[in-house]
């Protein structure tokens, strides 16, 4: 076995998602992450394995890896998952929290005896509960949004209990997977007529078999901040994570009924100098030394700069893909040298500016239209190199074709941020020649 072979392996769309349709929100994202993650790994000499959907199989060609595996929809996918970690000394895994997924890949890793370079069981076992979450961040006595578990009332959630803590927090409400990721499934509610016009009209959108919570709304600025922390073997005597970055995100929480939607974000925020201040001395307050390697903690600035602390994703954020373009190290080598047993933190220097983003496409052609074929691919690939998860055509609803989804996810790479927007303007009319039109257009102006 090649000893700086690598299992690189992310869910959504390494297999994840067999049996069912893939959510194109989460695979532009897991693609464009699984892309990037290689990339670098590639370019500090590691012989790079990975899974791939058999439905995704002609974007294998887009990825740098020497092996790639082929997940069909009769494969036993934790079968086929257990058999490649073994094939290889190391292991980096990209997975959501939700149903502990990413807790039982990393588990089955650890068992092999394999050098897991993302975050460890520990780390995931802290974050992986909102709850917990909240708790955690409440004990060290930062600021984070009042949250409570919602019990369960005739095999729903409980109105009563809803409708009680809403009045006691006097503020909008919002109702989230415990164990969610990103802004999936998040309902926000302003008065209690929504709240009640909800549980009348729209409670089946709520998953019977998870558990939910309601946060106090936070208004303010949505950002993250990106870190690389040291791993239990150093034996230097570092307990401060480094901060790679920190991001603004480009969230948009919808209505009662709608949902929310997660599109990316940019980085570094604008006045970085500032936020990272205050941030640096929010952290202070945080025992984050079970987190090795690369997470994310998402927060909101309130307009009196006060930080209000909402999760930690303990594994590689979107951001990543961002980045990776705007920093002058390679983030693989600061997560290689946070798991060795000499970590020194290192001084980051910001030379680009990036937007990155999914951006969900309509076809408003006249010409009838049977989705994205790789020849398409192929010239967009070339004229928008930016683009990390080619355009790919879900047919995944009873729409007709011309309203079909189309996503794609880009990340740009400018000097400065006002270059940056300018480039997306630029991608945006390149897409539109080929009558691909931006449905989310708006979010990126």
């Amino acid at each position: 076995m090649n000893e700086n072979r690598i299992f690189i392996f992310e869910f959504v769309s390494g297999g994840g998602f067999t049996q069912v349709d893939i959510p194109p929100s989460l695979f532009c994202e897991g693609y464009g992450m699984l892309r990037s993650i290689i990339a670098d790994f590639k370019a500090v000499d590691f012989e790079i394995f990975t899974l791939l959907d058999y439905r995704i199989k002609s974007l294998s060609y887009y990825l740098n890896a020497d092996l790639i595996k082929e997940i069909n929809a009769r494969d036993n996918f934790i079968k086929k998952y257990k058999e490649s970690i073994k094939e290889c000394e190391y292991c980096f895994i990209i997975a959501p929290e939700f149903s502990r997924i990413l807790y039982e890949l990393t588990k089955i890793a650890i068992d092999n005896d394999k050098k897991v370079l993302s975050i460890g069981l520990k780390g995931i076992k802290m974050s992986e509960s909102k709850i917990k979450t909240y708790d955690f961040f409440k004990d060290r006595k930062v600021y984070t949004p009042q949250t409570h578990l919602i019990p369960f009332k005739n095999e729903s959630l409980d109105l009563d209990f809803i409708i009680r803590e809403f009045r006691k927090i006097k503020h909008p409400i919002i109702i989230k997977p415990e164990d969610g990721v990103g802004a999936e499934s998040i309902y926000y509610f302003e008065n209690e007529a929504q709240i009640y016009n909800f549980f009348n009209v729209s409670i089946s959108k709520i998953e019977p078999t998870r558990n939910f919570i309601l946060q106090e709304y936070i208004e303010g600025e949505d950002l993250s901040v990106s870190l690389i922390g040291c791993s239990e073997s150093t034996i230097q005597n570092v307990n401060k994570p480094i901060v790679l970055s920190i991001n603004s995100q480009d969230i948009t929480i919808k209505n009662s009924h709608s949902g929310s939607e997660y599109y990316g974000g940019y980085t570094p925020v604008e006045e970085y100098d500032e936020k990272l201040k205050i941030l640096s001395k929010a952290l202070e307050k945080l025992d984050l030394s079970e987190f090795s390697g690369y997470f994310g903690i998402d927060f909101i600035k309130k307009h009196d700069n006060t930080l209000h602390f909402i999760e930690i994703n303990p594994r590689l954020t979107t951001s990543y893909i961002g980045i990776r373009n705007v920093i002058d190290k390679n983030p693989v080598e600061l997560i290689l040298n946070s798991n060795s047993n000499y970590f020194n933190p290192i001084e980051i220097n910001y030379q680009n500016y990036s937007i990155f983003s999914r951006l969900e496409l309509q076809y408003g052609g006249n010409d009838p239209f049977y989705g994205i074929d790789n020849n398409m691919i192929s010239k967009l690939m070339k004229k928008v190199p930016e683009l990390i998860t080619p355009p790919i055509y879900f047919d995944n609803s009873n729409q007709n074709s011309k309203n079909g989804n189309i996503s794609c996810f880009f990340a740009t790479k400018e000097k400065t941020m006002e270059k940056s927007r300018n480039r997306v303007t630029e991608i945006i009319n390149c897409f539109e020649k080929y009558g691909l039109n931006a449905i989310n257009k708006s979010n990126l102006e």
